[in-house]
């Protein structure tokens, strides 16, 4: 019998309507487009706008669109996988609120949360219950909110960051296709660095910690950098050489979309061109999870079955990794 690998199947995508400009974050902070675009390649990033719209929201279309691509109905899902850093709530999961608006009545499911990363983790952590012979549709989905949680007066962190969703369908595959190998690392020193320090049981929410700002995302922005531009290059460059594929071999790099330096040096240690490197960062900013989903389902149409790819984040925590995988369709 062959080896059963976790496959792609499907990749869909949702991004809101709303553009916020850099042009328009000017009126609101001390910036300026070319300082903006200089920095960190962004040119803009979607909103989620409206009353009572959270990270889920952000996931049911892309969700529906999905399935209608695959040609199934939700109650054939069996698990689903929510990696986020903006649920809708601490509890329930925003897997299982998901798992209601689309009406998978058949699923369990659970949130994880690694912050950039999480897509990474999770498409790793959905592998095992598809490799084991547990499950047969396993939906890993990578969504975030981050304007819920981006304070607009800061400068430093307000133009980074967009709302947006990317999902795949994980499926056994036997012609040795899918995910060939994954990498995880976190190094929890680095937690103090990139956080959100309130809501959580260390700081409950208050008037206290809501006055003093805890609730909004904080990156002491060079350290950060400095970590993510070697940790990212170096994990991509250490999947390929444990794989012994070179450049040649590689068809794309699919790297978290944080900040263009970073994905720049990324494919440089990969020795990748640009041609090579999926790159939508100046549309929609840093989407955190939903990043590298994102770039899957932009480039859908270019995929051609049995092209490696390599995927690589680097996110809060600190979490990073990357993920081998042979394109299945």
């Amino acid at each position: 019998m062959s080896k059963i690998h976790a496959a792609i199947t499907a990749v869909n995508g949702y991004v809101p309507d709303y553009i916020l400009t850099n042009k328009e974050l000017e009126t609101m902070v001390d910036t300026n487009d070319e300082w903006i675009v200089t920095r960190t390649g962004i040119k803009e990033r979607r909103i989620l706008k409206g009353e009572g719209l959270a990270t889920s929201d952000l996931a049911v279309p892309a969700v529906k669109g999905l399935l209608e691509k695959r040609g199934i109905s939700a109650d054939e899902i069996e698990l689903i996988i929510f990696c986020t850093s903006t649920p809708d709530m601490l509890f329930p999961a925003t897997a299982n609120i998901l798992a209601d608006k689309i009406g998978a009545t058949k699923a369990y499911g659970y949130d994880l949360q690694a912050a950039c990363s999480g897509f990474l983790f999770g498409l790793t952590t959905g592998v095992q219950f598809i490799e084991s012979g547990k499950h047969k549709k396993v939906l890993v989905v990578g969504a975030d909110k981050m304007s819920s949680v981006v304070n607009y007066e800061d400068r430093n962190t307000c133009i980074l960051f967009g709302d947006g969703c990317g999902v795949v369908l994980l499926e056994p595959n036997e012609e040795g296709y899918g995910i060939q190998d994954t990498l995880l690392k976190t190094d929890g020193s680095g937690g103090q660095f990139l956080n959100i320090k309130g809501g959580g049981s260390l700081n409950p929410a208050s008037h206290a910690t809501v006055d003093a700002g805890l609730h909004y995302a904080y990156q002491e922005g060079r350290t950060v950098f400095k970590f993510a531009v070697t940790n990212m290059a170096d994990v991509a460059h250490e999947i390929m050489v444990r794989n012994d594929l070179t450049a040649d071999d590689v068809a794309w790099l699919v790297p978290h979309q944080a900040n263009k330096r970073i994905i720049d040096a990324t494919a440089e240690r990969a020795g990748l061109p640009e041609d090579k490197v999926m790159v939508n960062i100046h549309k929609y900013g840093n989407t955190t999870s939903a990043t590298i989903p994102m770039c899957l389902w932009e480039w859908e149409n270019q995929l051609k079955k049995g092209d490696n790819l390599i995927l690589a984040a680097f996110g809060g925590g600190f979490t990073w990794g990357s993920v081998y995988l042979k394109w299945a369709y």
